[in-house]
């Protein structure tokens, strides 16, 4: 595979249009944690976040280590996963195993009952960032595993938290309507329709996500596509994304990675998908598109900055 890594720094200039490409669910398994770094080095991959309680956290702490370049945040998991905090630190949310919701509509169900504390949503949090920064990671941003943080006591509580450890940015997982109806496949593959659908809905909390991201302090990119993406990203969806790219910062959210018995081994419809997913981002062409396009690579780290 040709490397890229040194024709990226020809094309991380100063443009109107600024593109984030984040590899969620680093530290998942060391064959995703592969497929994020070949992403990084020999592609368009800028940034990616760090889940606490990975199996494979050791492997990704050690890859952040070694290539500084990479904006590496917090990918906070209050569903399907075991928990970082103490089971009996967090009653409401998570079983006496430590085992949290097994799935989105679970915690949702929970949320909406009434029958999870603030407390312990808050508690988890600081536990999985918390681990994150003792490993010497300093986190770019965050955000959050089947988009907990759209559901506003998720949200308050990511803002909080955050806001206490000093990060500075988030994830805005609201996809530009731009980009889910105006490129990309045409959504005729049921699974793509419903995420599509999913997405669009999920706009209707928009404005409370405004008000609580800036009472955190919290930077968000100006756009974000990924979600009608996920499962099915290939090098055309890429071409098109390039060639259609908004002025402002965009985040494509993808997940790369390599499969492999680690993987298989996990519950999880993420699988081969991950490889095609690597292969886009990795593909000559589309490196070729975002140069051609004047297109600025970035990471989490650098909006930051910009606001320094």
């Amino acid at each position: 595979m040709v490397s890229f890594s040194s024709d990226l720094a020809r094309f991380r200039t100063p443009a109107m249009k600024q593109l984030i490409v984040n590899g969620d669910d680093f530290g998942y398994t060391r064959g995703v944690n592969a497929g994020i770094l070949e992403a990084f080095r020999t592609g368009i991959l800028t940034s990616t976040t760090l889940m606490a309680m990975g199996d494979a956290f050791d492997d990704a702490v050690r890859i952040a280590r070694e290539n500084p370049g990479l904006g590496v945040g917090c990918h906070l998991v209050l569903v399907g996963e075991r928990a970082v905090a103490p089971p009996e630190s967090i009653p409401t949310l998570a079983t006496a195993g430590g085992r949290l919701p097994g799935s989105l509509g679970r915690l949702v169900g929970r949320l909406a009952l009434g029958r999870v504390r603030q407390a312990d949503i808050e508690t988890e949090l600081r536990a999985q960032i918390g681990r994150i920064t003792a490993a010497g990671i300093r986190p770019t941003h965050v955000d959050t595993h089947k988009h907990t943080h759209l559901y506003p006591r998720v949200m308050a509580a990511v803002a909080r938290v955050a806001s206490e450890f000093g990060i500075g940015a988030m994830r805005k997982p609201y996809e530009s309507l731009r980009t889910l109806f105006g490129g990309g496949r045409d959504g005729s593959e049921r699974g793509e329709m419903g995420r599509s659908i999913t997405a669009a809905a999920a706009g209707a909390g928009r404005r409370k996500f405004r008000r609580l991201a800036q009472t955190g302090g919290l930077r968000t990119p100006d756009h974000f596509c990924g979600i009608r993406w996920t499962g099915s990203l290939n090098a055309t969806d890429l071409l098109r994304l390039a060639e259609r790219l908004p002025d402002g910062t965009t985040e494509l959210m993808c997940h790369p990675g390599y499969r492999d018995a680690e993987l298989d081994a996990k519950a999880t419809r993420l699988k081969g998908a991950r490889q095609r997913e690597l292969e886009a981002l990795t593909a000559p062409e589309v490196a070729s598109a975002v140069e051609e396009q004047g297109i600025r690579l970035i990471s989490y780290r650098e909006l930051v900055k910009e606001d320094a």
